[in-house]
This record gives structure tokens, sequence and C-alpha cells, in this order.
């Protein structure tokens, strides 16, 4: 996946599987799959997020803090460990977005992580600076590998404006047991099956056709953190495997 700086507005929604499949036909008249994607522009994404053992990552994005930020390894589709990866700090301050992100090599990913490498002797890595703004963040934090979070996506691209992004993530499942994104698109699943989280992202105002077409759907706006939703329910599973019979 091309890019290392991005800036935008997100806007998410909460829709019946069946609005996206109609949603997605409309689409196709004002944008493209996303060249990323396959013909029809799908992919699946794994990711790895990190924590801090008092959670605060977790708590600065459940309370809505002003400013929050998270660290997340990812990957796209199948890979092994001696693919790429991404390390990416996402920063969100009101309602805009910042990412920030560098490949790297899965393996050396977690080598760094584990502390076998210093981060100005891991080969491989895309952009020097960006990794370095994520290792302070990572020490600032003391971050730890937390939960993994993974699910298909089907995105399109505008045909004028190339800046306009509409994603639907569906399949959403997480896991805390195995913290090896190569092993696949595995877990409890954290969202119903029947529904779809779709994001508008844009760098400044939605397209007054694609406002149009949310209101004719009447789309229900509403906020959902992967990550905080995804941690939640690994809680509650633990909680139930400490219930004694």
């Amino acid at each position: 996946m091309a890019g290392e700086i991005f800036s935008r507005y997100e806007l998410k929604y909460l829709i019946p599987y069946s609005m996206y499949e109609e949603i997605a036909i409309k689409l196709t008249e004002y944008m493209n799959y996303d060249q990323y994607g396959d013909e029809q522009g799908r992919y699946t994404i794994i990711s790895l997020y990190f924590d801090s053992r008092d959670k605060k990552i977790y708590y600065e994005t459940r309370n809505k803090a002003r400013f929050r930020q998270k660290l997340r390894l990812r990957i796209y589709n199948g890979a092994s460990i001696d693919d790429q990866a991404y390390f990416e700090v996402k920063k969100k301050y009101k309602q805009r977005v910042n990412k920030r992100r560098t490949s790297i090599q899965l393996r050396s990913a977690y080598e760094y992580i584990a502390g076998k490498a210093n981060v100005d002797h891991i080969k491989g890595v895309s952009n020097q600076q960006i990794f370095r703004e994520i290792d302070d963040f990572r020490q600032l934090y003391h971050l730890q590998p937390e939960n993994i979070v993974s699910y298909d996506r089907q995105a399109f691209t505008g045909i004028k404006d190339k800046d306009l992004r509409v994603t639907f993530d569906y399949n959403l499942r997480c896991r805390n047991d195995d913290l090896h994104i190569e092993k696949g698109p595995h877990g409890h699943l954290f969202v119903d099956k029947d529904l779809v989280i779709m994001e508008v992202k844009v760098d400044h105002s939605v397209p007054l056709w694609l406002s149009r077409l949310l209101s004719e759907f009447e789309c229900p706006k509403k906020s959902v953190s992967k990550f905080c939703t995804s941690a939640d329910i690994l809680e509650e599973v633990q909680e139930k495997v400490e219930i004694p019979n």
C-alpha cells in the first residue's frame, strides 16, 4: 500500500450488510475500485495494536480525548514473516485524523518489538524519521503488543476527487492469544456479522452527490473504535474463561 503521510477527516457509519451492497453499487457511478485490492477493490487487513499496562491508549480513545493516538503494525492480505509490513501512528485531534507510517520487514519489526535491535540498526525501513517518531511514542507510553484486529474491506476512490475514499469493513475479528499477524485473520467476532463499518474519508468536505446518497439511505453515523470494541470483547471472553464452574 502506497503512501506514508495522510491527513483527512474520517466519518464513520454502522450499516446493515444489505445496505452496504446497495450503496456499493451506487458508488460505482462516481468512484473506482481501490487499485490496491482485487478487481472489486477488496482486500484483508490484519493489525497488531499496542497499549500500555495501564491502558492509556484505550482510555484516551474510549473517553474521546481531544487529542489521541494509536500505534499499530499492519499487513494486507496474506504475508510471511519475510514480507513487508507497516508501522503506523494514527493521531486524531478534534475531528481530523493524521497518519504517519513506514514500511518494514515483518521479521525486523518483531525484532524491534522484542528489544533485540535498536531503532537505528533496523534495516529495510522506508522512512527512518517516521520510525524514530514511532519509537519515541512507544517509549513515552511504554507500549507493548495488545491485540490483533482483522477484517475484510472493500474500498473505493474518487474518479474526479482522488483524495476521496469510501471503505466498507466487515467480518471484524480480534484475538490476543496469538499475536503474530502473519498467522492470518482469525479470532472472535466483535461486530455483528450482519453489520458493516462504512468510512467516508475526505480532505475537507463531503461532495454534494455523496451527501445526498448518505441522506437517501439514512445512514446512521456512529463512531466505532475497532481497538476499543475489540478490547472490550476480549475482556469479556477472558472473564468467562476465569469464571469457575
